[in-house]
């Protein structure tokens, strides 16, 4: 019986140090958005597709983004794959939570079928990024003459 007892006791003072030994657990706080320290350039998309294009059109698309962090955005150049594509870009510095655009004008002369072209975006982030302008080019049809 004083064994029994003594078993008890024992397992009774080893329970009872586990459950003193855990420790309370800390809900975690929800993350607080917070604005990355410096400018950060977030476009609204990073590809835009014109479809089909007959060759020889010159389209044109505007990306536009915002300055997400919290120092002015200013773009320092706009680097174009090949002649074929001419960039524009807002000269002015961005300040933060205000929008600014890169516009990719696109002459499609000369070119057939399916065309990528990358636009390369160096600013005062650290990082180039990077947006692209796709379309499909078909030949351009001779008129007929009566």
């Amino acid at each position: 019986m004083k064994k029994l007892i003594l078993s008890f006791a024992i397992a009774a003072l080893a329970a009872g140090g586990a459950v003193a030994q855990q420790q309370p657990t800390k809900q975690p706080t929800a993350p607080q958005a917070q604005a990355k320290a410096g400018p950060v350039i977030t476009f609204e998309e990073t590809e835009h597709n014109f479809g089909d294009i007959t060759q020889g059109d010159v389209v044109e698309h505007t990306f536009k983004f915002k300055n997400t962090g919290t120092q002015p955005l200013v773009i320092e150049r706009v680097d174009v794959t090949c002649g074929c594509t001419s960039p524009a870009w807002s000269k002015e510095p961005v300040m933060p939570g205000k929008t600014g655009f890169v516009t990719a004008k696109y002459n499609s002369a000369g070119r057939l079928g399916q065309q990528s072209k990358a636009i390369t975006v160096h600013s005062n982030t650290g990082e180039p990024v990077h947006v692209y302008i796709k379309t499909n080019i078909k030949e351009k049809q001779a008129s007929a003459k009566n």
